[in-house]
């Protein structure tokens, strides 16, 4: 898996540049519509699904297929075409449909990165990533009233930091795409 990893960096960095515009756009309209949010937010699911669910099946190695990426990215691409199948949602079932959304991408993130401490060094990253994406999820659970704007910056915010960690990700893994896979040893 982290060989895979490795030769795709850019996938991961291409994920995290993706967050990091849908945030910086997030803060630059303020006031956008409702409508807008729905499309920017689906646009956004949806990229970040096929590329998740593109990166596990394209170029991976033999041996275990990454189940937790792919199953991340077919959510994202769910949520993606349901958000412009239903364009007409309200504010509060949209920030539910995040909510969830955001709740198992990082769940998935954190079993992929407890799955990888054994392969690679600095797995907190994808832990991280994660454990922030299952925070923010429970933070709009919580707090659904916080209004639309307040809304559409705490989105802008988590993927700007969730996009600069998957980015920071990357760049580790291309570190690694030469180096020869050995297993990192821990005390029993």
């Amino acid at each position: 898996m982290l060989l895979t990893l490795a030769r795709n960096w850019w996938a991961v960095v291409l994920r995290g540049v993706c967050a990091v515009l849908f945030g910086i756009g997030a803060f630059a309209w303020p006031g956008v519509t409702l409508a807008v949010l729905v499309l920017m937010y689906g646009a956004y699911a949806l990229v970040d699904g096929v590329l998740a669910v593109l990166w596990a099946i394209t170029r991976r190695e033999p041996g275990a297929f990454p189940w937790s990426l792919f199953l991340s990215g077919l959510a994202g691409i769910a949520v993606g075409v349901m958000t412009f199948g239903w364009p007409g949602l309200t504010a509060l079932v949209l920030l539910y449909l995040i909510a969830g959304w955001a709740i198992v991408r990082g769940l998935f993130e954190v079993v992929a990165a407890i799955a990888l401490r054994r392969e690679i060094e600095h797995e907190w990253l994808l832990a991280a990533s994660g454990a922030l994406s299952i925070l923010f999820g429970i933070f709009l659970v919580v707090a659904p009233g916080a209004g639309a704007l307040a809304v559409l910056w705490a989105i802008g915010a988590f993927a700007i930091v969730v996009g600069i960690l998957m980015i920071a990700l990357g760049f580790r893994l291309r570190a690694m795409k030469d180096r020869p896979v050995t297993r990192r040893a821990y005390p029993r």
